[in-house]
């Protein structure tokens, strides 16, 4: 059995940061790459950004340059750092991860359950 939990969703001023984690447990062998999605209200999930296992990175343009991927390979967690948070980057934020359970079995993706972000003043 495999979770990844989120959390550090909430409510931010327009301007403001919030940092989100996402951490993984259960039977992992080994976290390939790992990413943040967001679905806004009455929208398709969309992809945020992504973080290989050798540590790259990618962004989607609306977030490149005010969202930060990062992970603590040790913890198994996932980090989102937002600033400069604005009202169109309100949205539920979903982890996903690539996760093999064991040695030499396949790679499986998974989800966490979300976590709410909302930026109002």
């Amino acid at each position: 059995q495999v979770q990844l939990v989120e959390s550090g969703g909430g409510l931010v001023q327009p301007g403001g940061s919030l940092r989100l984690s996402c951490a993984a447990s259960g039977s992992i062998f080994s976290i390939n790459a790992m990413a943040w999605y967001r679905q806004a209200p009455g929208k398709e999930r969309e992809f945020v950004a992504v973080i290989t296992g050798g540590g790259s990175t990618n962004y989607a343009n609306s977030v490149k340059g005010r969202f930060t991927i990062s992970r603590d390979n040790a913890k198994n967690t996932l980090y989102l750092q937002m600033n400069s948070l604005n009202p169109e980057d309100t949205a539920v934020y979903y982890c996903n991860a690539d996760i093999r359970r064991y040695y030499g079995s396949a790679w499986y993706e998974y989800w966490g359950q979300g976590t709410q972000v909302t930026v109002s003043s």
